[in-house]
């Protein structure tokens, strides 16, 4: 059963050079679909900057996109700030980057948790309070720290808060948003590994957006790498962190620090990423692109299904037809 379904997502900016310059669009997500079933994560990778974030608002319907469709549970995605759209907010929740910027510093752990009963009409009375400690339970928070207030939290408590928050509402997705990247290894481990538990016992699918591309490849069953706005390799994590196929996939999988010896060196990309708001003609990592022929500089490429299962945008790999690959 599909839960999530983006198709063929765009999401436009207007903005200026400069303080007297005109107007430009800048295209921060440019034709992104994605699908997510219950109990699956989908990991996102990709440079600051390519779009992961900006696509994660747009599946909540916390912005709306330029063009293209949202659809969950098999329904189109509310307007924005609607009526239906909040009642539908309960099972789509989000755990942000900073915690204690996600969290009000006046309010105590269990208050924060409350929250959301109070906002989305959630049970009542004895029940909430029962849902709070099963919420803050699955997070991995004790009891002794429910009185407590965020600044006297470590920074793996306050994002346990942020998670027991996000699951009190028993969501059907979470939308991850590098949750972990302000963490040392070993807090990442412990939340990690609680997002894990979670997702196995209430079986939550999840959208997991990081730079860390060890860490995607442990939590997801899915991975997705995007450039510019643009999903340019998509499949399951073993075949791409092993043998990745699109020119940028390898240079990232490249930068992955290994303990042991490498056959292969690290592939140093030259410049700097394009500017959105004037972008290359035909590919768009072409002018960083070692391998690029002339189509690459004039044709866009699709996002086609190559015959190891996964999906590519690259005129270098080969592609299969559809009947080819069912």
């Amino acid at each position: 059963m599909t839960l999530l379904h983006a198709i063929n997502l765009t999401r436009d900016y207007a903005t200026r050079a400069g303080l007297f310059s005109r107007l430009q669009s800048v295209r921060a997500v440019d034709g992104v679909s994605l699908t997510l079933t219950p109990g699956r994560t989908l990991g996102l990778v990709g440079e600051s900057g390519c779009g992961k974030s900006t696509t994660g608002r747009l599946v909540l319907g916390l912005e709306p996109p330029s063009s293209g469709e949202v659809r969950f549970a098999d329904a189109a995605m509310p307007k924005p700030g609607s009526k239906q759209w909040r009642q539908l907010r309960a099972r789509m929740q989000m755990v942000f980057q900073d915690p204690l910027g996600a969290l009000d510093r006046r309010m105590t752990v269990a208050q924060l948790v409350h929250e959301p009963l109070v906002i989305h009409g959630m049970a009542a009375g004895p029940e909430r309070t029962l849902l709070v400690a099963a919420a803050m339970d699955a997070a991995g928070i004790g009891p002794d720290l429910a009185p407590r207030h965020p600044h006297e939290l470590s920074g793996g408590q306050r994002q346990r808060a942020v998670i027991a928050r996000a699951l009190v509402t028993n969501p059907d997705l979470l939308v991850c948003d590098e949750p972990v990247s302000a963490l040392d290894v070993s807090i990442q481990a412990q939340v990690i590994n609680r997002l894990v538990d979670v997702q196995q016992e209430r079986g939550i699918a999840m959208l997991f957006i990081s730079h860390d591309l060890k860490l995607v490849r442990q939590i997801s069953h899915e991975v997705a790498v995007m450039y510019l706005g643009r999903i340019v390799e998509q499949g399951a994590p073993d075949a791409i962190f092993t043998d990745p196929l699109h020119p940028y996939t390898k240079a990232l999988v490249s930068a992955i620090p290994s303990i042991t010896r490498r056959s292969t060196p690290r592939i140093v990309l030259d410049g700097d990423p394009p500017n959105p708001a004037n972008r290359p003609s035909g590919c768009a990592f072409h002018p960083r692109c070692r391998e690029a022929v002339a189509s690459c500089r004039v044709d866009t490429p699709a996002l086609r299904p190559t015959a190891d299962g996964r999906s590519v945008a690259c005129h270098l790999v080969p592609s299969v037809t559809v009947s080819e690959a069912a």
